[in-house]
Parts: C-alpha cells; structure tokens; sequence
C-alpha cells in the first residue's frame, strides 16, 4: 500500500484512507480494553462487600480477565501455591458467596465458571458503543 502511493502522483488519497483506516482500528481497540478496564472495575466495587482472602482476589481477577480453560480446584492450587484442600475451601466459600458455580462433572473433573449473574455482568456493556 505504503509503496504504490509512493510513485507517480502528489495524490495523497490512498495513503490517508489506509491511515485513518488502522487509525480508525486502534481507536476500537482502544475502546474495547477501555470498556472492559470499566467492567471490571464496577465487578470489583460490587465484590468489595464480600470478605475475600488475597488466593480467592487472585483467582477471581484470573477468571474476570477472562480466563477460558475449565477451572478446577487443581489449577486453583496451582496458582496460588496453596494445597488442593486449602484451594478446595476456597472454592466452596465462593460458592456458599454466590459467585463461583459448579460446571460439570464431580470428582477430579469437578470444574468451576463465575455465576451466570456475574458472567453476565462481564458480557453486559452498560457504556455507549
């Protein structure tokens, strides 16, 4: 593109559509990260309320970031550098709070996702697009 508006003619058109286009995409992308910075914001002031130890902020910051593997109380202990049965209270305090649900399965495969009601907030943009 760059090299075509480079020779013959001082019509400058091309080149201006091309950078007001990748203009035009960094500013989307710009309001996007924006919107979401926002969203998450406003989940945390609704979560402020809820007694959290700093295992449950982390993993819950994770999964608002949105975190997309199934989420399991190994990968909770992992992350956290806890041990399974400290990762697995956690969990079941998140739950007893409403904001972690069970997603499948039990036993080991027993994985975990955010409420509907807190997913919906992440996916939910209350801001002008």
């Amino acid at each position: 593109m760059l090299e075509s508006t480079q020779k013959g003619t001082l019509d400058i058109t091309a080149r201006i559509e091309w950078f007001l286009g990748v203009l035009e995409r960094a500013i989307q992308k710009a309001f996007g990260v924006f919107k979401r910075v926002l969203e998450k914001a406003r989940i945390w002031q609704t979560l402020e309320a809820i007694p959290l130890n700093e295992r449950q902020r982390k993993v819950l910051n994770r999964l608002l970031d949105g975190f997309e593997d199934k989420f399991t109380s190994s990968k909770w202990a992992a992350m956290t550098k806890c041990s399974q049965d400290t990762a697995h209270r956690d969990i079941v305090d998140l739950i007893e709070k409403g904001i972690l649900e069970k997603s499948s399965g039990g036993g080991r495969s027993t994985s975990y996702t955010l409420t509907s009601e807190e997913k919906k907030a992440i996916n939910s943009f209350m801001f002008f697009l």
